[in-house]
């Protein structure tokens, strides 16, 4: 098991983050909302590695799809080099097949477990089959809001072995580099992974709804996105920072770090 590092109580009290009584515990949050918000800016200005050839409007769209899957899946790595096991086993949507997984190695929220082998993306396949191609199952109703192409993408996507966090990563992703018009309109909480331990931690409930509405409080306290507090309250619950496909050593713009930590009463 692994123990999360916590503040002691110093007298830190603030509305937002009424489960915090650690000035140091609500500086690791900010900063790691900060850093959320950095990703999410860079995803659609200048995405990096793998990232851009999603982006790549020219490209087929369910190549640029299968491609955007394999990164949540998998999960780029913490190193020089965040795509490099992605690139070496990544097939193309048109030839039909899978990845050879065996030793692969994986990122910080990978899905992925060597015990299942291919199992999930055969499933993934199956789904997008379904629907014809993966862009008709992902775009759904041409006339819904980028919110609610989110959650109904994300509901369909319980595939077994797709767990909460590569599904919502990989929403996210499609939605920034502008591969589908949709947005998170909730965090999707539940379940025992970090993003939800840590919100019920920081944020003192664990009814679903409040939860929800605390979270969007405080993303608007916190002039980020909603989106951003999937990987924030990730990594301050982790107590290790995943930058997935940033690379070790990035951190948040100086502004965006005094939003935070002022919004926490810093």
């Amino acid at each position: 098991m692994r123990r999360v590092a916590r503040g002691g109580d110093d007298g830190y009290r603030n509305p937002l983050v009424i489960g915090l009584k650690s000035s140091v515990d609500a500086g690791r949050l900010a900063a790691e909302i900060a850093f959320a918000e950095h990703r999410l800016r860079v995803l659609e200005n200048e995405p990096p590695g793998l990232y851009a050839e999603v982006a790549g409007a020219a490209g087929d769209v369910e190549e640029r799809s299968w491609l955007a899957f394999l990164i949540a899946y998998l999960c780029p790595l913490e190193s020089d080099d965040p795509f490099a096991e992605i690139a070496r086993v990544r097939t193309t949507w048109a030839s039909g097949e899978v990845p050879d997984l065996d030793g692969v190695v994986t990122g910080p929220r990978s899905a992925h477990d060597q015990a299942r082998g291919a199992k999930t993306l055969e499933a993934y396949r199956t789904w997008a089959r379904r629907s014809g191609s993966q862009s008709a199952a992902y775009t759904g109703d041409a006339a819904w809001t980028p919110e609610r192409r989110f959650a109904r993408a994300f509901e369909r996507l319980s595939l077994p072995g797709l767990h909460r966090d590569a599904r919502f990563d990989l929403l996210v992703t499609l939605g920034r580099l502008g591969v589908y018009g949709m947005q998170a309109g909730s965090l999707a909480l539940g379940g025992a992974n970090d993003v939800t331990v840590g919100a019920k931690r920081a944020l003192g409930i664990g009814d679903p709804l409040l939860l929800e509405r605390r979270a969007s409080d405080l993303a608007q306290a916190c002039a980020v996105p909603l989106e951003a507090l999937d990987l924030g309250l990730h990594n301050w619950q982790r107590g290790e920072r995943a930058t997935l496909g940033l690379g070790p050593g990035a951190e948040p713009e100086p502004e965006m770090l005094a939003a935070a930590q002022a919004a926490l009463g810093l």
